[in-house]
């Protein structure tokens, strides 16, 4: 059995949905042991979120800001206001989108979709980087 945990600290990225998967497998080894197992992706901050989309055409990444922009306006009578106004529109966003996301393994690799990918999806103007805790577990190829 193989347990391993790693935390990913993400640079700072512009507001939108930014592809991370090759970035999450760099950073667990591990996962190249597994022949059927688990990875357990959490973000560690609550005005971001994570979420597995297609990853072939990026205008995806495009269309999903702006869907969740027209789902959660920052115009909103908000009461939560002192870290401006893209703030609260954040943490409901996140609230909405999740901080995370559990991805099946099997022989050392992602098992996602064809065209799927992990997203971070930074729902602040100005945010700072970013940091995930990654778990793996699984049954070793040996």
């Amino acid at each position: 059995m193989i347990w391993a945990q790693h935390d990913l600290r993400l640079p700072s990225r512009r507001r939108g949905f930014h592809l991370i998967t090759p970035a999450i497998e760099a950073a667990v080894p591990e996962l190249t042991q597994v022949r059927v197992g688990l990875l357990h992706c959490f973000i560690q901050h609550t005005s971001a979120s994570l979420t597995i989309n297609e990853n072939a055409d990026p205008d995806v990444r495009v269309d999903m800001e702006t869907a969740m922009n027209h789902v959660v306006p920052e115009n909103l009578a908000y009461v939560h206001t002192l870290e401006g106004p893209d703030d609260m529109p954040a943490h409901v966003k996140a609230s909405m989108m999740g901080a995370s996301v559990s991805i099946p393994v099997s022989e050392g690799r992602l098992r996602l979709g064809t065209w799927q990918g992990v997203y971070l999806c930074e729902h602040r103007d100005h945010a700072s980087s970013r940091q995930l805790v990654l778990t793996l577990q699984g049954m070793s190829a040996d």
